[in-house]
């Protein structure tokens, strides 16, 4: 997976996973059989968001020590980082509307 792009997190939010894979809850299957949490799909998802940034930042300091000098490469690797955090916070917003929505429900 390159990063958790627009496309992604419009395939994370639709399906509920960054694969094609969709994740249903089954009774019938354990936890184990289950397939990835969403923890764990958060978590690998803000996993690739900090890799593109630390990607982003060693192009950086590269072009900036003169050991590249390809300047659309840098600037194309800071771009893609920094929608993967956009991406990443409007995930974020979502998850935190849909928790203040569930609070909000009577018993």
């Amino acid at each position: 997976m390159d990063g958790f792009t627009i496309s992604n997190a419009n395939k994370f939010l639709e399906t509920g996973s960054l694969d094609n894979k969709i994740i249903k809850a089954d009774p019938s299957l354990s936890s184990k059989d289950a397939g990835p949490s969403f923890a764990d799909t958060l978590k690998e998802a803000v996993g690739n968001v900090n890799q593109l940034h630390l990607d982003s930042d060693k192009k950086m300091q590269e072009l900036s020590t003169g050991r590249t000098d390809d300047i659309a490469g840098v600037m194309l690797a800071a771009e893609k980082a920094d929608i993967a955090l956009r991406a990443m916070v409007q995930v974020r917003n979502k998850i935190i509307d849909a928790y203040q929505e569930i609070m909000k429900m009577q018993v």
